[in-house]
């Protein structure tokens, strides 16, 4: 589940808006962050939810940090706005202990070099690491081979619905019928891989 909660987060009333598309101003639609964590709660607890992405502005620590020490056991809690693929904002994620996954976008960062880097990091502390394609995506495959080679298990490129999008999960059926018996499916593994 990807939430892109600073899309609805209010500075001004220090608030995340469900209704923010409207301009009525109701502010029964307004929560605090400790609202909005519990809603996330309810849908945790009623539906199988097993990761969710950017649950709130990328400046609420406190509320990724809250989160994440009650939800992160069981849950990954994506941070792809919080850390922006970017080793300073992951180290300080990592300190906070803000979340427990990485949203690895190499163009975000600028170079393979630096995305590698910032994978490292986030699994020398244990973290999850989601390599993730970015809007206007192209048929470009790499980051495909970056899942496989940085073994982070877990893609983000969409439903196969466009060629740009197929091209990665091609390339992942191509990558798994060289490796044959050598390649290792995750599974319930996926946040950290063998």
């Amino acid at each position: 589940m990807d939430v892109a909660a600073s899309e609805f987060w209010k500075d001004d009333a220090k608030k995340y808006d469900l209704d923010f598309k409207t301009k009525d101003n109701d502010k029964s639609q307004q929560l605090t962050s400790d609202e909005l964590g519990n809603l996330y709660k309810e849908f945790i607890h009623d539906y199988p939810v097993v990761s969710v992405e950017d649950v709130f502005d990328q400046d609420d620590w406190n509320a990724w940090s809250k989160f994440t020490g009650e939800q992160g056991g069981n849950l990954q809690v994506v941070g792809d706005d919080l850390t922006v693929t970017n080793p300073k904002r992951i180290q300080t994620a990592i300190e906070k202990k803000a979340c427990n996954c990485l949203l690895l976008k190499v163009n975000q960062i600028g170079s393979v070099s630096e995305a590698i880097k910032a994978c490292n990091l986030a699994q020398s502390a244990g973290w999850g690491v989601m390599v993730s394609h970015r809007s206007g995506e192209t048929e470009d495959s790499t980051i495909a081979d970056l899942v496989v080679g940085l073994r982070t298990g877990q893609i983000k490129t969409g439903a196969p619905c466009r060629s740009e999008r197929l091209a990665k999960y091609n390339q992942l059926l191509r990558i798994e019928e060289e490796l044959g018996k050598n390649g290792v499916y995750a599974g319930a593994n996926f946040r950290h891989p063998k």
